[in-house]
């Protein structure tokens, strides 16, 4: 059971080469992964997602009125099918869990070794954190000078503009005269 657990870790935290381009539900291809995997599920009876979900997992969301939604820039708005979307939160939620108890297994099992790795990582990331902050620090800083140098500069313009303004509405008044 052990290695068999220590096998799926491995796995999971292997690099994979595969690009996915389909539409993603939890940062995961619905067509690729989700798809076949409750597929599967429904095969073996693990799952009892209807057919219609299956076979038409993206639908148009509509509005109260029953009108189609579009969207701001007027494309219309698809949304995963209710009972996909729940069943893939379901082994989202069960993905947590057993990562959460991987982690804690772990640190109980081996509780120096958990503690001496965070203490290494924190050690290690110090510098990082220091140095992010700083750079933060001066980028914001830079930013506010370089906004400050715009907004003179159109009040420069602006000034300019207005005595610019002045000065031909003096001399309309004075030819006027």
């Amino acid at each position: 059971m052990e290695q068999e657990l220590t096998n799926t870790i491995s796995a999971l935290v292997a690099p994979r080469t595969q690009k996915q381009t389909g539409r993603k539900v939890w940062s995961i291809d619905l067509e690729a992964v989700w798809l076949p995997f409750f597929t599967a599920t429904n095969t073996e009876g693990k799952t009892a997602i209807p057919a219609e979900s299956l076979g038409a997992p993206l639908r148009l969301a509509y509005n109260k009125d029953g009108t189609v939604k579009f969207t701001e820039a007027g494309r219309p708005i698809i949304r995963v099918e209710k009972e996909i979307g729940a069943n893939v939160k379901l082994v989202r939620e069960n993905f947590v869990a057993g990562l959460l108890a991987y982690a804690k297994g772990v640190a109980t099992e081996n509780a120096e070794g958990f503690k001496a790795t965070i203490e290494a990582s924190v050690k290690a990331g110090a510098p990082i954190q220091t140095r992010d902050a700083d750079n933060l620090v001066n980028a914001v800083a830079a930013r506010a000078a370089a906004d400050a140098e715009v907004a003179a500069e159109a009040a420069e313009r602006a000034a300019a503009k207005a005595a610019k303004r002045a000065g031909k509405h003096a001399e309309r008044e004075k030819v006027a005269a």
